[in-house]
C-alpha cells in the first residue's frame, strides 16, 4: 500500500504553549466546523487531506456490528464505541458481554495495557494487578466485535483482519457516514483495521450520526453514547463532560490528538493536532466549541490547560485561532 502525500503547506497554530507569560512552542494542525445545513462554515489548514480518525472511527466501527446483527443497547452499545478508562464498571461490563457469548477474555486481541485514566492506573498497579487484555481502553469494542463475530458463526481468530466480513462491514460504514472513500487501511494502537478519511469527512460522519433515522444502526448508537458517556470514556474525561452537560452532542477523541463532535442540530467539527499532542485537545476544543455558538460552564472546563512550575500554575495552553 503505498502513502497518502500530505500536504505541502505548513499548518497553521491551533494552540500555544504559554509559560511565565512567554510562549515556548506551538502546536499546528488543521479543523474544520460545519453549519448545520453541513456547508464548511470554516476551514483551518486542509481539512480534505485524509488522516488516520484514531478512536473518533469508534461510534462507526460500533455501527457496524449492529449492522451485523448484534444486538446492544444501552451501556453495553455505549463501551461498543468507547475509548474506556478502565474504571471498575467498565472492566466489569466487559467481562459480562463476554460471558453473555461465551466468549472469553484470552479470546481478546487487544494488546495487554493498563488503564487508560492515570489515577485508575495507580489503583490498579498498588492492587498488586499486571497489564491485562480487559484493561486496554478498547476492550469494549473488541468484546461487541467478538461478539458479532460468534453470533454470525465468522472465525474469531481473524476478527481483526481487514478482509474479515466484520471489517467490511467497517469500512462500508465509514465511506457511508462520511459520504467519501476509505484513502488508506492501517492498523490501529488495539490492533484493529483503521480507516482514513479526511476530517471534513469525519465531521461529516459524526453529524450523520446524530441526525440519522432513530432505528437505524448510527442513530442506536449516537443515542447510546449521549445517554451513557460515562461509559464512552470515564468518569474525569472531557468527552463524558460534554456529552453530559450538553445535552444531544455527540463527541469522541482520538489517539494523536483527533477530536470530532456534533451538536444536536448538526453543527459539527473535527480537527487533528499534528504533532499527536493530546495536551492541545482541550483548548482546541474549547475555541471550536465558542465559534459554533456554544456558551456554557462545560467549554470553559473543557480549555483550561495549565502549565505548573514548582507545583503552581504559571502557565497554560491556550487557543491561537
Amino acid at each position: 500500500m503505498s502513502a497518502t502525500p500530505a500536504s505541502t503547506a505548513i499548518p497553521p497554530v491551533l494552540a500555544e504553549v504559554v509559560r511565565s507569560g512567554f510562549v515556548e512552542g506551538h502546536h499546528r494542525g488543521s479543523l474544520v466546523v460545519l453549519a448545520a445545513d453541513g456547508s464548511v462554515e470554516l476551514a483551518l489548514g486542509d481539512p480534505s487531506v485524509p488522516v488516520f480518525p484514531r478512536s473518533s472511527n469508534k461510534p462507526m466501527q460500533a455501527a457496524a456490528v449492529l449492522r451485523a446483527g448484534l444486538d446492544l443497547s444501552g451501556e453495553r452499545l455505549a463501551l461498543a464505541a468507547a475509548s474506556h478508562s478502565g474504571e471498575g464498571f467498565h472492566l466489569d461490563l466487559v467481562r459480562t458481554m463476554l460471558g453473555e457469548y461465551s466468549l472469553e477474555a484470552g479470546d481478546l486481541q487487544t494488546p495487554p495495557d493498563l488503564p487508560l485514566d492515570p489515577a485508575e492506573a495507580e489503583t490498579y498497579l498498588a492492587a498488586g494487578h499486571v497489564r491485562d487484555r480487559v484493561t486496554m481502553n478498547c476492550s469494549g469494542k473488541h468484546a461487541a466485535m467478538l461478539a458479532a463475530c460468534a453470533l454470525n458463526d465468522w472465525d474469531l481468530a481473524s476478527y481483526l483482519a481487514p478482509s474479515h466480513p466484520l471489517q467490511q462491514l467497517v469500512h462500508e460504514v465509514v465511506e457511508s457516514a462520511s459520504g467519501e472513500r476509505v484513502t488508506a487501511v492501517g492498523t490501529d494502537g488495539c490492533g484493529a483495521p483503521l480507516m482514513a478519511i479526511s476530517l471534513t469527512g469525519l465531521a461529516r460522519a459524526f453529524r450523520h450520526f446524530v441526525l440519522a433515522e432513530p432505528d437505524s444502526a448510527e442513530r442506536r448508537v449516537a443515542d447510546a453514547m449521549r445517554a451513557h458517556p460515562e461509559y464512552v470514556a470515564g468518569t474525569r474525561r472531557p468527552d463524558t463532560w460534554l456529552m453530559r452537560e450538553l445535552p444531544g452532542t455527540l463527541s469522541k477523541m482520538g489517539a494523536e490528538a483527533v477530536q470530532a463532535v456534533a451538536l444536536a442540530d448538526g453543527r459539527a467539527l473535527a480537527f487533528k493536532v499534528d504533532d499527536g499532542a493530546t495536551r492541545a485537545l482541550g483548548p482546541v476544543l474549547a475555541r471550536a466549541l465558542e465559534l459554533l455558538g456554544v456558551d456554557a460552564p462545560v467549554v470553559t472546563r473543557i480549555g483550561h490547560t495549565p502549565l505548573l512550575g514548582g507545583g503552581t500554575q504559571v502557565g497554560e495552553i491556550r487557543a491561537a485561532f
